[in-house]
This record gives structure tokens, C-alpha cells and sequence, in this order.
């Protein structure tokens, strides 16, 4: 009766599993095998382990059971590349208990083959046949295995009302789609249907019209369990999703996480950070947690604005964190939220949102508990199963890596910024001026600079103004800046009355390329003496500086002139020269670096102009208050040092 048939057949029986018949069919996709042997001996293919296996369920179970495989009788040749599905189901024989194994070969299908599939297919799972008036017939129980109710005979609201709410829209009018269509094709789908223990399982649904006539008559329709492939797929995605995870800052990182998150897993994702870096907590310390970033899924209200999101850490929540456990708290819809879990505005938002469940979840870096997750289901969405809330484990604890980059390189700027500070000391008194300095970091968390200044006084009265700027956005930059300066104030301060600018523009170079302290480095070091008749002489030298810039008493700002010459660490020995002025009484010069005037949005004289024309509109500013208004006037994507000095009617 199998010998003409499409389909591979074959039957075994026996405790070994002996195959005792195979049609034509087996025997193309398989390639001959030997009849009368155990199955084991039959099939020694290394890919085999999964079909014999298969078989011992079967036998051992009673029940039957389908499977996908593929496989390549000439691993040589692309042409004889095989996928198929069989299915195992048992039956009675002549010699006792047996297997029939039906086999297809998926490779080429046509639209008898795919129907066939789809029967054999879902052989332990569910086949059904769908009438355009909606009516529905079982054709290979399971609804009830699977959801614990009766068949439903029609495709209406009580059979939808098993799937997850959150596909019914989305399925229901793809099915109605499906059916305007004068020829359709085969539908396919994939949604989760809730089953008997409460929890959903994703169902890949595969729907092939059967034409009479030139219409449909009838729809056969078979669905297969794919919730292990669905999960794994999920898990792969979401792991490479959170691999990605970058962000300027913690608060960036948190930010693009959860939404990794949400809605994949969860409705809602909050990031609670500690007050405290250190672990354990101090058990008499108040601890407090901060939300730092929030993702929700689609027809949910924003959360609130993060400022006073913060929550006192309870009993239950340390119990939480040092357990490293995750806990599911259960309550009504609408609330109340289990209180001093989140911060109080978050409770509140969370109960107009609908929320019905929160997971706790502990965020761990290396040893260190640096917060917690808070995940949350709404509405009608059920509460997350255990393999769910391992999944969001799984995935915060992937997280660690980008998380830990972030941590080290805060680490490394708190380091670099501690040691630009203690070089950025106060500029010292000197009588009949004003002096003034700032500094200002920039705002990206993820770069340090090279920005410096210094001021002080030689023995013989002169004031030194020294500014510049080492490349690069790095621990290395910003110890390299506190080398050279250091190496500039003992040049200066050593180098005599007599010394120019220029000379010690030019020892610095030297030693700077003598000693590879950087490979490239701008500076202006200048010096100021006072006059007998209250004017101040100006000398200055520049290694590829931005010019200073003079706010007279008297006519608009402008910037000094004489050309930079070249950079440090460029071409040693290369001459260098001094330049002067006479500074009025009541004139301010400011230097600067280049990160108050560069943006890549405008061109560099454009912007020098804009300086100019600012210090004007702030000239009859304390000091303080002006550089504090020329710190705005960048765009704050790099380091900036200024330092002023302002000439005073003091005799």
C-alpha cells in the first residue's frame, strides 16, 4: 500500500527497533538501508542520534512525535542538500507493538506537499480544518492537552480569548486579511496561546487553503509547540542587543538596556542605582536608590520625570540585593504597589498604569551590587514565568561587560580630573590687578582632557600667564598636562630676569621631545611687568595657541596679534618668537583653549569673532562672572581652561 507513496515510509518493531519495511520513497531520501537490523545498526550516521532517539521515546511513551532534520547523502555535492520532516507514531503489526516512520522531503515543495506537511507536522501537536463561515473541526486532538479547555467549534471570541492578549489584534486581523484574498497564499504565524497551567507557549501556526472550484472551501490548519526555539531565539537576540550596549555614562548604558528590555520581556523596565559603591552596605547607614532611566511598552503612560525618584532601601529590598535572588511581588490591578520598593512617584505611576506584578531583580558588577531592576507587567499581560524571569536575569547579568567599561572608564576620569585639579591651583594676589581662573571638564562622562593653566609670581615681581592644551582625551593626556606644566613653571622660574618667552617656549619643546612626555601639545606662556606710570608690559610666545584676547578699556575686543608658532613635539629646534604689548590700565586679556571657541558646526574665525563680540556685551564683569558667561558660550563637547587678567587704577 506505501509503495507508490509521496512520502518516505517505514515501519520498525522490536525492543531494538528492527526495520522491517521501507518503501521507495525511504529509501531515496535516506539512501538503502538493510531490513531486519536494530535501528542503531541501520543508522550509524553521526546525525543520526536525534532519529534514534526519536524512536526509544516513541516505543518507551506510546505517544508520537515529529521531527525537522536535514542532510547530505554526497557532503561533496550542494545539489543532493535534503530537509525534511517525519513523524513517528506507534501502531500494531503483525509481529507485535511497532513505529511507523513518516518521512517528506521538504526540499522542493509544491501545494500538495505543503498541506501533507502540515499534517504531518503537527502529528502530536494540533491539526484543525477552518471553513470560511468560521466553523472549525479537530482534526489531531491537542487543544485540550494543551489548554485545558474543550475544542472551541468556532474561530470566535472564546477560542481567542487563549491567546495573549497582546497578539489577538495583530492575528485576528492578519486572519481576516488572509481570507479577503480572492487566491490566497499558504498563511503562516507565530502568537502565544495561554495553556493549562496559565502560562503562554508560542505556537507556529500554518494555514493552507484547500480550492474548489477556484475558491476556498476550507482552510486545514496545523500548529506545533516552537516555545524552546521562540526562547533560544529570543535569548540570542536580546544577548547580542545588550553585547551592543555602549551609552556616555551609567546613566547612557541604563538608558539604552532596558530598551533591550522592554517589550520584549517585560511592559515595564526601571534602573534603581545605590547611593553607596560600596559592598556590603553598611548595615546602620540610611541607603537610599535612585532611578536613573525607565522604558515602557506601547500604550503605556511615560513614567514621571527622573528628579525625586529616589526611595529609602527597606528590609525587604537589602534582604533582595544581598540574596542576588530575584522576587516577583503580585498585587491587583491598579494597586496599591507593595510600598518603599520604588520611590513613591513611581508607586503612583505604576497604579494608574495598571501594573499587576514587579520583579526585583539585583543589578551585579563583578562583587559589587550596584542597584536593582524593577520589570513590570500591566494590564492583562500575565505575570512573568520563572523561565522569563531567568531570561532577565540572564540578560542583566550580560550586561555586566558594557556596564563594567563604563564603570572603569568614570573610574579613569575621576582619576584624571583629580589630577588636573591639583595642578589648577588659585591664581595668586597682585597688587594693582585682578586675576581670575576656570576650568571646566567636558560634559560627554566618557572624556578627559589635557586642558591647564597656571599663574604665579617671580622674585622679581613678574607675573607669569600660562596656558595649553596636550591632544588626546585620556588618563595619558591629562597626566602628560600636569608634566609639562610643571616643566614650563620651573623653566620660567629658573630661567633668570633676561629670559624671553620665546627661550622658554623652546627649552620646554626641547624637553618635552627629549623626554617623549607628548606627541603633540599647544601653550602660551607669557609674562607681565608693571610700569612706573601704572601700565603693565605684555611679552607672550605661542606654540600653535589660540591667540589671546584683549578687552581695552577703551574700543572693542579684539585678539592680539603676531602668528602662532608651531606646536610643541612637532620640529624641535624650530624658532620661536616674542611678541608684546602695552596693557592699559583697566584692559582684561584672557587666554583660553581651543575648546571655548571649536565646534563642528561653524568655521574657526566665525566663532573668534563671536568670542570678540561676547566679551564686549561682558566687559564690565568681575572676572568671575565673565568667564562664568564665556564658559557658556561654548558648546561644552570638550575641555575648557581660561585664565584672566585685568589691569586695576591701583598705584
Amino acid at each position: 500500500m506505501f509503495d507508490g507513496s509521496l512520502a518516505a515510509m517505514a515501519v520498525f518493531t522490536g525492543p531494538d527497533d528492527r526495520m522491517v519495511y521501507a518503501n521507495p520513497a525511504f529509501a531515496r531520501l535516506f539512501g538503502a538501508r538493510p531490513l531486519g537490523r536494530p535501528a542503531r545498526e541501520t543508522f550509524p550516521d553521526p546525525d543520526a542520534y536525534r532519529f534514534l532517539g526519536v524512536l526509544e521515546e516513541v516505543r518507551a511513551t506510546g505517544r508520537a512525535c515529529q521531527v525537522l532534520g536535514a542532510r547530505r547523502t554526497d557532503p561533496g555535492d550542494d545539489a543532493q542538500a535534503s530537509h525534511f520532516v517525519y513523524a513517528c507514531s506507534p501502531l500494531t503489526t503483525a509481529d507485535g507493538p511497532g513505529i511507523l516512520v513518516v518521512a517528506l522531503d521538504t526540499s522542493a515543495e509544491t501545494w500538495t506537499l505543503q498541506r501533507y506537511e502540515a499534517l504531518v507536522s503537527a502529528v502530536s501537536q494540533m491539526v484543525w480544518v477552518m471553513r470560511p463561515d468560521g466553523t472549525m473541526e479537530e482534526l489531531v486532538p491537542g487543544w485540550e492537552r494543551l489548554t485545558g479547555t474543550p475544542w472551541y467549534p468556532r474561530a470566535d471570541k472564546g477560542w481567542y480569548d487563549h491567546v495573549h492578549p497582546r497578539d489577538r489584534e495583530r492575528l485576528g486581523e492578519a486572519w481576516r486579511a488572509a481570507l479577503r484574498i480572492t487566491s490566497p497564499d499558504v498563511f503562516e504565524d507565530v502568537y502565544r496561546l495561554r495553556a493549562a497551567d496559565g502560562s503562554y507557549r508560542h505556537l507556529a501556526i500554518r494555514s493552507v487553503p484547500v480550492l474548489r472550484d477556484g475558491s476556498v472551501a476550507e482552510w486545514v490548519c496545523a500548529a506545533a509547540d516552537v516555545e524552546d526555539t521562540w526562547r533560544s531565539r529570543l535569548r540570542e537576540r536580546m544577548l547580542a542587543r545588550v553585547a551592543a550596549v555602549s551609552g556616555t555614562g551609567l546613566q547612557g548604558a541604563f538608558c539604552e538596556l532596558v530598551k533591550v528590555i522592554v517589550p520584549e520581556l517585560v511592559d515595564v523596565c526601571l534602573i534603581l542605582l545605590l547611593s553607596h559603591d560600596d559592598w556590603p552596605l553598611p548595615e546602620n547607614a540610611t541607603v537610599t536608590a535612585r532611578r536613573v532611566a525607565s522604558a515602557t511598552g506601547p500604550g503605556l503612560p511615560a513614567p514621571p520625570a527622573l528628579r525625586g525618584q529616589s526611595v529609602t532601601l527597606s528590609p525587604t529590598v537589602r534582604g533582595i540585593l544581598e540574596s542576588r535572588v530575584p522576587r516577583t511581588f503580585l498585587f491587583p490591578p491598579g494597586g496599591p504597589v507593595p510600598p518603599d520598593l520604588v520611590p513613591a512617584v513611581t508607586e503612583r505611576w505604576l497604579a494608574a498604569a495598571g501594573a499587576t506584578s514587579i520583579t526585583l531583580t539585583p543589578l551585579v558588577v563583578g562583587d559589587t551590587v550596584l542597584g536593582y531592576a524593577v520589570t513590570g507587567t500591566n494590564g492583562d499581560s500575565p505575570v512573568p514565568t520563572d523561565s522569563e524571569t531567568e531570561l532577565l536575569r540572564e540578560v542583566l547579568h550580560h550586561a555586566q561587560r558594557p556596564i563594567r567599561k563604563v564603570l572603569d572608564l568614570q573610574q579613569a576620569r575621576r582619576i584624571a580630573l583629580g589630577l588636573q585639579r591639583t595642578h589648577l591651583t588659585e591664581p595668586p594676589s597682585v597688587p594693582g590687578a585682578e586675576l581670575a581662573a576656570r576650568y571646566r571638564p567636558a560634559s560627554s562622562t566618557g572624556e578627559i582632557g589635557g586642558d591647564w593653566y597656571d599663574a604665579f609670581v617671580l622674585p622679581d615681581g613678574t607675573l607669569i600667564l600660562d596656558i595649553g592644551d596636550v591632544a588626546g582625551h585620556d588618563l595619558t593626556a591629562a597626566t602628560a598636562m600636569g608634566q609639562m606644566r610643571s616643566m614650563l613653571r620651573t623653566l620660567a622660574y629658573t630661567g633668570g630676569p633676561d629670559t624671553t618667552p620665546a627661550t622658554v617656549i623652546t627649552r620646554l619643546d626641547e624637553v618635552t621631545e627629549g623626554l617623549n612626555t607628548a606627541s603633540l601639545a599647544t601653550a602660551i606662556h607669557t609674562s607681565v611687568r608693571r610700569r612706573t606710570d601704572g601700565g603693565w608690559d605684555l611679552a607672550w610666545a605661542s606654540a600653535g595657541h589660540p591667540a589671546p584676547l584683549l578687552i581695552p578699556s577703551r574700543g572693542p575686543a579684539r585678539f592680539l596679534a603676531g602668528t602662532p608658532d608651531l606646536p610643541l613635539c612637532v620640529v624641535p629646534g624650530a624658532p620661536r618668537t616674542t611678541h608684546s604689548h602695552l596693557l592699559e590700565p583697566g584692559d582684561t586679556l584672557l587666554l583660553y583653549t581651543d575648546g571655548l571657541i571649536e565646534t563642528p558646526s561653524e568655521a574657526l574665525d566665525v566663532r573668534m569673532r563671536e568670542l570678540a563680540g561676547e566679551a564686549d556685551r561682558c566687559r564690565h564683569r568681575a572676572l568671575p562672572e565673565l568667564l562664568e558667561s564665556l564658559e557658556e558660550f561654548s558648546d561644552h563637547r570638550d575641555d575648557i581652561a581660561m585664565v584672566a587678567f585685568r589691569t586695576t587704577a591701583e598705584p
